[in-house]
């Protein structure tokens, strides 16, 4: 068993400094990499190192895979958190870091290459029992092939991208008429965003709910199940909102599912923290559709009810010590809630919105917990995923739960962009939500743009008293109001 003496981090934003957070209360130095517009990232001042290794385009910095090695060999790095996103989940990344004798606090390229493609693991998954939807687990690419499976199976199918995610390659299709030119289409354009052709079909489940099982294995053969995460409430097959535990799930079906995400677990020799994602119809049957290899956006629900810090067990496993709890030791304490806040248009069609954070207040108080990544007067633009940062709060119960979190997104003031918040809010208080009776069509079934209305009474009467400060500040110091200075300046390459 090693222990570590200098973790670099491989990403950036909030989850890089909630990393570092967790490194820095094991007396572990952190190593920050940063691209050209992140110079002034929090990630970037809160390491102990920083090295800037190249320009915005996440080609040239945050996925250079020889770049990163290059700076853990500069700097004696022990290990590599890699959080998510970006060379999260790369086998290449995994395989790279090895060969120099670096450890990746993560699974193996094996594991992430067994479950990193749909086909090999549906197989995979169904020679150790674990719930399959109806379908072939074979790829599909005669049209009349596809006509009679998708017969055998019965309308409505699916067609999935092989290689895909995040909603890529995917098509319904209702009835045969439809099939041919669906198929073209998910062909296409599995093709040209993972460079892999291959589709397969399954039955599609409607009204389905997007319910996962959180996994910990450690290099020793124990392999627990952290209970369950309700991720239903999405936009363009996006995750939005997410609860731990599930408002739907009895005790029995808890344990079943959780026993079938240890078995996913071990089929592929995982190693670290993981995620099975299933499929849960109105019945409560569920199905399996794919493993994470890496820490989730959303691990954070699961940290609250259980009293865990993930990323620390993370870097206790890599480290080559055993779980020092069994499955029996873990319980659900309470009920959790996360939104993800996106400097995006509700009203628009959630479509990015870029500018300046001429206004950033985070909400505080009992229960309330803010995962980010930006401080007023930073920017938010193209480059990089549009999340700002994360929303956690907890209660008692699933009620106290969303009267907090309501009261936490009222706190939380953000000006320059447009953002999901109102949007989330006006979800959790659906009456659908409330009730737990939704599933991943909540958005297109329930959700009206008009309902939010963009200037709410508070925020114009807040808005109005902040621009009369601002002027009066400007009138007295009789410097010009956009005039800013900053506390840091960086002395990094």
């Amino acid at each position: 068993m090693m222990k570590f003496k200098k973790i670099l981090v491989a990403n950036r934003g909030e989850i890089a400094l909630r990393i570092m957070r967790t490194v820095r209360e094991m007396n572990i130095a952190t190593v920050a990499v940063y691209s050209k517009v992140d110079r002034g990232s929090p990630h970037v001042s809160f390491a102990d190192e920083a090295v800037c290794i190249g320009d915005a385009v996440a080609s040239d910095s945050y996925l250079n895979i020889d770049k990163v090695i290059q700076v853990c060999k500069d700097l004696h790095v022990d290990a590599v958190h890699p959080g998510y996103g970006f060379l999260s989940e790369n086998p290449l990344f995994a395989r790279a870091l090895s060969d120099h004798g670096i450890v990746l606090i993560g699974p193996s390229a094996k594991s992430m290459e067994l479950m990193g493609d749909k086909l090999t693991s549906k197989n995979l998954m169904a020679e150790h029992q674990v719930p399959m939807v109806p379908g072939v687990n074979k790829a599909v690419r005669d049209v009349e092939e596809a006509k009679r499976i998708a017969s055998e199976v019965s309308y409505p199918v699916m067609i999935k991208a092989s290689a895909g995610g995040g909603g890529k390659g995917m098509r319904i299709i209702e009835n045969e008429a439809e099939l041919e030119s669906m198929m073209a289409r998910a062909v296409s354009e599995a093709a040209s965003a993972f460079g892999n052709d291959a589709v397969f079909i399954e039955k599609y489940v409607t009204n389905p709910r997007h319910i996962e099982i959180q996994v910990l294995a450690d290099q020793h053969g124990h392999t627990v199940h952290l209970f369950e995460r309700e991720c239903s409430v999405q936009r363009r097959h996006q995750k939005v909102i997410e609860e731990a535990p599930s408002s739907v799930l009895t005790e029995a079906k808890r344990q079943e599912m959780g026993a079938a995400a240890v078995r996913a677990a071990e089929a592929c020799d995982y190693v670290g923290a993981g995620t099975v994602e299933f499929m849960v119809d109105g019945d409560l049957n569920f199905f399996f559709l794919e493993m994470n290899t890496r820490l989730q956006v959303e691990h954070c629900v699961t940290e609250e009810i259980t009293g865990l810090d993930l990323v620390k067990e993370q870097i206790k496993i890599a480290q080559g010590e055993s779980l020092s709890f069994g499955q029996d030791d873990l319980h659900i304490n309470g009920h959790a809630l996360e939104i993800r806040v996106y400097a995006e248009d509700p009203t628009n069609g959630f479509l990015p919105s870029t500018g300046t954070l001429s206004l950033y207040q985070r909400p505080q108080g009992v229960g309330v917990r803010v995962d980010d990544g930006f401080e007023q007067g930073m920017k938010i633009d193209t480059h990089y995923d549009p999340m700002i940062g994360k929303l956690i709060c907890k209660g008692k119960d699933r009620a106290e739960a969303i009267e907090r979190m309501s009261r936490a997104i009222d706190e939380f003031r953000i000006g320059g962009v447009e953002t999901t918040l109102q949007f989330c809010k006006f979800a959790i208080n659906h009456e659908a939500f409330k009730s737990g009776n939704f599933d991943t069509g909540f958005v297109s079934k329930y959700f009206d743009p008009a309902l939010l209305n963009p200037i709410d009474e508070n925020t114009q009467e807040v808005a109005a008293i902040m621009a009369v400060h601002v002027l009066d500040q400007a009138k007295s110091t009789q410097l010009p109001i956009n005039q800013k200075s900053s506390a840091w300046q960086s002395r990094r390459s």
